[in-house]
């Protein structure tokens, strides 16, 4: 057989371990308040309006020892009027306020949001392929929705409580000194038991949480493993709905116990506080009754008091939950920055060069390069492709035929020698100009579940409707696609599995005719296809090869017959280089490979 080199998604990196992920360090909080900075106007806007809202919140306790001291006291019935409407006013202004200040709160929280997922999905589309087949797809999903979405609870909820609570809290005792002093100095006397045992607590739930968030991540990539297509159709051909079904209980069990151990974390502490929220107006009332009995404090003065401490033990008793909270969310915003700190696949370099169009000369110059230590999987490859040449590698399995592929288009880069592209190292030139002139076409196509059009289109979203036909029509597409009740409207769902294999290339043929590089590669693209597909593929690849450079790992001879050069790949090295028939006749590894096959054939025949 000619094919087997290693698929590119079982391709793994000596750089990133998936049982090792990155250390976090610990969260910089200026680097969190800059996603903040964009929405200063609309945050001072909820500061105001906190401040306001506690402002309008010390007034009804006043308009309550008003109406026991003056208009009940005196029989008043005017200043019962005016206080229970100032009582009602300042309530409904409070309300007005706040449902303001809950739309402000939430335009921020959001937009907080959607920058910091943008920030991690663009800085993910900049990490090398080695980080994607290191890392379980459910943990990279998990960081983008799940963890941000947490960050959620922190913007839009946390840190809008510490605020509105120390703005009730610093009123409040303002007004309770104000009302009086003594009572105010023993309403305080709660208070330290209240914040003396938060950093034990705090320090604990951080580390549960932590554990919480990583097992959830467990959890998201068993998910994403055994619920998408391709997971799902191996457990049924293999029976194993009742195993997966086991390993998915193991892991929701463990996380239903890390949750349990959260919600258990400082129960004591928080009773406490609840204890002391009650303690301390009975303290008051104490205090209150022997001022009245003894000095003839006012009652109205005594009941203010006590609707006072409400917003005084209240916003302390929630600060100390919420404190908590904050500490604990400090593993997620570590976990998010975590992935924003690793390195890219392209350093920014100002000294980059863009390649514009490329003529095609390519050139591999001793190449070496590992994918892990101690296992070398090209040995010093060297080789050229000369602009317009079609020029295909052979070998067996694992050779390093889809290695030598990788590296033109740096999905990686080698440890030893250089890839030249125009006589440029492709380590100097813009990922970008080098990627745009390269078209790929693996074995294993990709459609978005989206309409033929779009997939189409993916490249080249500019292409006008006549680009299209005249793109699956050199591609050998177009009657199907003509054929179809929505023709280009077609959706060809997850991965595109509604179409054929042989469909599905002719398809991304076609995008890459609309992409229209000077570089191609085509990775085994006929490998697993019947004769049929594997023939009209065969037709559609001529117009695409025509005046490009050409890299072709072969599967079966139909392109290899028509190369220009046949490179022969063995344990990481060219072994053989020519033409078919100077190669057949050399008595070779081709010539071995090439009698193996058609010997293989002719059993079947």
């Amino acid at each position: 057989m000619l094919s087997g080199s290693t698929p590119m998604h079982m391709m793994w990196s000596r750089t990133f371990d998936p049982d090792k992920p990155p250390h976090p360090g610990r969260v910089d909080w200026r680097r969190i308040l800059r996603y903040f900075a964009p929405y200063w106007r609309q945050e001072a806007l909820v500061l105001t309006c906190i401040v306001v809202t506690a402002a309008l919140g010390q007034l009804p306790p006043l308009f309550a020892k008003w109406i026991i001291d003056r208009a009940i006291r005196f029989h008043d019935q005017h200043a019962l009027l005016l206080d229970v409407g100032g009582m009602m006013g300042s309530a409904l202004i409070g309300a007005a306020i706040g449902a303001w200040q809950g739309y402000l709160n939430a335009y921020v929280g959001e937009g907080i949001m959607r920058d910091m997922r943008d920030a991690l999905v663009q800085h993910l589309h900049r990490m090398p392929l080695s980080f994607f087949t290191a890392t379980r797809t459910g943990e990279i999903m998990n960081r983008v929705s799940s963890d941000v979405d947490a960050i959620d609870n922190v913007v839009t909820g946390t840190l809008i409580t510490i605020v509105t609570n120390i703005a009730i809290i610093f009123t409040t005792l303002i007004a309770i000194f104000i009302l009086d002093w003594r009572l105010a100095a023993l309403s305080l006397l709660v208070i330290p038991f209240m914040i003396l045992p938060l950093a034990p607590v705090g320090r604990t739930m951080y580390k549960v949480r932590k554990s919480t968030r990583e097992q959830r991540d467990r959890i998201e990539s068993l998910i994403q493993e055994t619920l998408s297509l391709s997971g799902i159709t191996l457990i049924k051909s293999f029976v194993r709905e009742r195993q997966e079904a086991k390993r998915f209980h193991v892991a929701g069990t463990e996380l239903m116990d890390l949750e349990v151990r959260l919600a258990l974390v400082g129960r004591w502490f928080i009773a406490i506080v609840g204890a002391l929220v009650i303690v301390g107006p009975a303290i008051v009332w104490f205090g209150g009754g022997v001022l009245a009995i003894r000095s003839g404090l006012e009652v109205g003065t005594i009941v203010a008091f006590v609707a006072y401490l409400g917003r005084l033990y209240g916003p302390a008793s929630a600060l100390v939950g919420v404190q908590v909270q904050l500490v604990s969310a400090l593993a997620v915003f570590e976990r998010i920055f975590a992935y924003l700190d690793m390195a890219p696949e392209e350093p920014v370099l100002a000294s980059a060069i863009d390649l514009g169009t490329a003529r095609g000369d390519i050139l591999f110059e001793r190449v070496r390069f590992s994918y892990v230590p101690g296992r070398v999987a090209l040995d010093a490859v060297s080789f050229q492709a000369k602009p317009g040449q079609l020029v295909a590698f052979v070998g067996p399995s694992g050779a390093g035929k889809t290695t030598i592929m990788a590296l033109l288009p740096r999905f990686y880069d080698p440890q030893e020698g250089r890839i030249l592209v125009d006589g440029h190292d492709v380590r100097d030139l813009r990922l970008e100009s080098l990627r745009r002139n390269i078209g790929i076409v693996t074995q294993e196509t990709y459609l978005f579940h989206a309409s033929i059009a779009e997939n189409l289109r993916y490249g080249r979203p500019d292409a006008s409707d006549a680009e299209l036909v005249q793109a699956a029509r050199n591609a050998n597409i177009y009657d199907l696609i003509a054929s179809l009740p929505d023709g280009f409207e077609t959706t060809v769902g997850e991965r595109g599995h509604k179409l054929s294999g042989g469909e599905r290339q002719r398809i991304a043929i076609a995008r890459v005719l609309l992409k229209d590089p000077r570089i191609l590669i085509l990775d085994e693209a006929t490998s697993s296809l019947d004769s049929t597909s594997e023939t009209l593929i065969r037709d559609a690849l001529v117009p695409l090869m025509l005046g490009r450079t050409s890299l072709v790992v072969a599967h079966r001879l139909s392109t290899v017959l028509r190369a220009d050069i046949i490179f022969v790949i063995d344990a990481g090295r060219i072994v053989e280089s020519g033409r078919h028939a100077d190669l057949l006749m050399h008595g070779g590894l081709y010539a071995s490979l090439y009698r193996a096959q058609f010997q293989a054939t002719d059993v079947v025949a």
